[in-house]
């Protein structure tokens, strides 16, 4: 039988890492040195949502998995030397696959961040996610989290069982950006494959890749590897929104252009209680003429109506083919429709419901 003491030189002799238990440092004669105790390593709390991540595989095929099948305190013990980063403490808000990631969860991270913050328990958040909704949920925090220190979004795109699994270099790397000082004041953040995004600018754009994250239109914010964290743009300043008091957000639909198109989804958005409208609409955010007479509808009925773009890259400018001014529109900016979609819930959540306000707000740090 191998004490404790004895597991750092069994690991040297066996060629691996050793894995000592992530909560407890500081065991008599084990603690290390002075210099390094684990009470002056910054606190970072885990909050863990399920997703790929946190998967297992299964039979179905040779790429199956359920999401959502490992807890984080298991993710945190699968991660060699993350203990020597920060003091960790892992908390389980859910354990979804990340295509049922849905608001009321949104509102139980944003809380938990913000008590945790307000009561001074840690000095950074990390949150496991899956990838499918990440920007979402990434978009959201930064929006209503109004605190300079971080909020770092991981996850993975293989399953903790898979070969060559991502998920604990993904997780290493969250927590090492976490706990560097050139994090704060940067909002949410997404960190795998040793690059750092904003939350405003980065997407999901492959189906199945690791390096399926990428922010098209304004660049990483930075890189990490286990040596270090470079930052190569400049922190901007964040707007923060209030948290609707009933934890509910507006109804807002996004609507897909397409080649004969016609009013048919805009009409029945409206019907059935829509207070904004996303277009995802073709090329510069636009429709056909059918489209574009349900969007004057929608308008003079009370509904805030936003163009983005179902195209991968690009802003979308206003009063090219489509007289904005005119119609009352807005246009998206570099806002892709799913977070023009959770802008505008937010913004018309706290009571912005003119549009020349909410095109104000999209066009923030441009």
């Amino acid at each position: 039988m191998v004490s404790v003491r004895g597991l750092p030189i069994l690991a040297a002799i066996l060629g691996v890492a050793s894995v000592m238990p992530v909560f407890s440092h500081a065991e008599g004669a084990s603690a290390p040195p002075v210099a390094h105790k684990q009470v002056s390593l910054p606190r970072v709390l885990v909050l863990a949502t399920g997703g790929t991540i946190s998967g297992k595989a299964d039979t179905r095929s040779a790429i199956g998995y359920d999401a959502g099948a490992v807890t984080g305190e298991q993710l945190i013990a699968g991660v060699p030397g993350v203990e020597k980063l920060a003091q960790l403490q892992v908390e389980q808000i859910s354990n979804i696959a990340s295509q049922n990631m849905n608001s009321q969860v949104w509102f139980k991270l944003a809380e938990r961040i913000r008590q945790a913050f307000a009561n001074n328990e840690v000095d950074a958040v990390v949150i496991t996610h899956g990838t499918d909704t990440m920007e979402e949920t990434a978009f959201f925090l930064d929006n209503v989290i109004g605190d300079a220190r971080p909020v770092i979004l991981t996850g993975a795109m293989r399953p903790s069982t898979a070969i060559s699994a991502d998920g604990p270099a993904n997780m290493y790397e969250a927590v090492k950006v976490a706990a560097d000082p050139q994090a704060r004041g940067r909002g949410v953040l997404v960190v795998l494959n040793d690059e750092v995004q904003s939350a405003r600018g980065v997407s999901k754009m492959h189906t199945t890749a690791l390096q399926t994250f990428h922010s098209p239109n304004l660049g990483p914010v930075g890189y990490v590897d286990p040596a270090s964290v470079r930052f190569v743009a400049p922190a901007k300043p964040q707007q923060h929104l209030d948290l609707p008091a009933d934890h509910t957000l507006p109804r807002v639909q996004i609507v897909y252009a397409h080649a004969d198109m016609d009013a048919q989804q805009i009409d029945d958005a409206v019907k059935n209680g829509a207070r904004g409208i996303v277009i995802a609409g073709m090329g510069d955010g636009n429709v056909s003429t059918d489209a574009l007479a349900g969007i004057e509808r929608a308008i003079k009925s009370g509904v805030i109506v936003v163009r983005s773009t179902r195209v991968g890259n690009g802003f979308v400018n206003r009063d090219v083919e489509v007289d904005d001014d005119h119609y009352g529109l807005v246009a998206s900016m570099d806002l892709n429709p799913q977070k023009a979609r959770i802008l505008l819930q937010l913004l018309l959540a706290n009571g912005k419901t003119s549009a020349a306000d909410i095109q104000k707000a999209f066009s923030a740090g441009f």
